[in-house]
């Protein structure tokens, strides 16, 4: 990005049959108030109508459907086509919280500071004057009724230490500057649900990686996805997060798996006030 421009976001969105919620998603891209957006979307090879509702958005900026090796492999080929200075996702069955969301992204990478409401110490703010990530709270709502909130993941502000504890940002809520991914490459397609954890936990033990809670709601997911699912999805997720933590060289990684869990359980106790 020269000097004097603004930031170019690069949105990625996979899809395959996703034909019943995918005009939400775009259409919660379409309405966003920054105007330097790229928009792409990776589809499986939809038969179900998927296509003709992606080409009936004139934002969607580029768009590939062909055959894949899961959502990893879909992301991972976003990634290669982005040209975007930041890159995030904005998955099929999920939904920008508001119209401003990228514009209130884009401003804390351009200023390179938290915002002051986001929970950080003055000290804290003043370490962190580089951003490479910026990510903040995700609502799980009803699949047939958006407006209504089942679930809330309140983001706290990133602390490296907290990560081998089992702390990890909501990846649907991470924008991440593509310097990240042309350090730490892509996401494994070898995983099926925890390719994002996996990721995560290599892209974090850099040092020089600073993220920026935003302390608002960021995305809206319709409750029900891979990670979400039924008992056998959330058994294998388990598994793949064990996977992902012995190949980042965790040295206890059934304590930290259960500390992940545990976690999580605030998000069962709904707080209208979020």
């Amino acid at each position: 990005m020269a000097k004097g421009e603004s930031i170019e976001v690069s949105l990625i969105t996979a899809t395959f049959n996703s034909a019943k919620n995918l005009a939400d998603c775009l259409q919660s891209v379409a309405d966003q108030d920054y105007p330097n957006i790229e928009h792409i979307v990776i589809d499986g090879g939809s038969s179900d109508g998927t296509m003709e509702i992606v080409k009936s958005f004139p934002t969607v900026s580029r768009y590939i459907s062909e055959p894949d090796k899961g959502i990893y492999d879909a992301l991972n080929k976003g990634i290669k086509l982005a040209t975007g200075d930041v890159i995030g996702f904005v998955h099929s069955d999920d939904m920008l919280a508001g119209k401003d969301i990228v514009s209130k992204i884009v401003e804390c990478f351009e200023h390179h500071l938290p915002p002051p409401s986001s929970g950080y110490s003055s000290s804290m703010r003043r370490r962190n004057e580089k951003v490479e990530g910026v990510y903040g709270n995700l609502v799980f709502v009803d699949p047939d009724d958006t407006n209504k909130a089942v679930r809330y993941w309140i983001s706290t502000p990133f602390d490296r230490n907290q990560v081998k504890h089992g702390w990890m940002p909501p990846h649907p809520t991470l924008f991440l500057h593509r310097k990240v991914y042309k350090k730490h490459g892509l996401f494994d397609i070898s995983f099926k649900i925890a390719g994002d954890y996996d990721f995560l936990l290599r892209a974090l033990r850099d040092e020089s990686i600073n993220l920026v809670l935003l302390p608002e709601t960021i995305v809206k997911m319709r409750k029900g996805g891979a990670s979400t699912g039924n008992f056998r999805e959330l058994i294998r997720k388990k598994q793949e997060d064990l996977r992902a933590m012995r190949n980042n060289g965790f040295s206890f990684p059934l304590w930290v798996l259960i500390m992940k869990n545990v976690r999580k359980l605030p998000q069962l106790w709904k707080n209208s006030n979020k």
